[in-house]
């Protein structure tokens, strides 16, 4: 089953954040399966079209996805998927 992980510094905003095993076969039904089981944590990955937001980046293993988009990448039983939130300014 896969597992999502996430950067600790998303903790700020979901303090009780803790990796997530479910089944999903796409990043699009991770990002859902997120959703479901922290409300509103979607908004901070995704915009309002469903797209990758531009300072989230979404990694399979040690892969950085290709469709930010409809995020179709696929996923397979065993994978990491982890959500990362990039830091910008200087």
């Amino acid at each position: 089953m896969p597992t999502i992980k996430f950067t600790s510094n998303l903790k700020r905003f979901f303090p009780d954040l803790s990796p997530i095993e479910a089944e999903c076969v796409t990043v699009k039904e991770a990002v859902d399966i997120i959703e479901q089981n922290y409300s509103g944590l979607k908004d901070y990955i995704v915009d309002e079209t469903g797209s990758l937001r531009k300072h989230v980046n979404i990694f399979i293993g040690n892969q950085l996805i290709k469709d930010r988009v409809k995020l179709q990448d696929a996923i397979k039983a065993g994978d990491e998927i982890y959500v990362m939130q990039a830091l910008s300014g200087g």
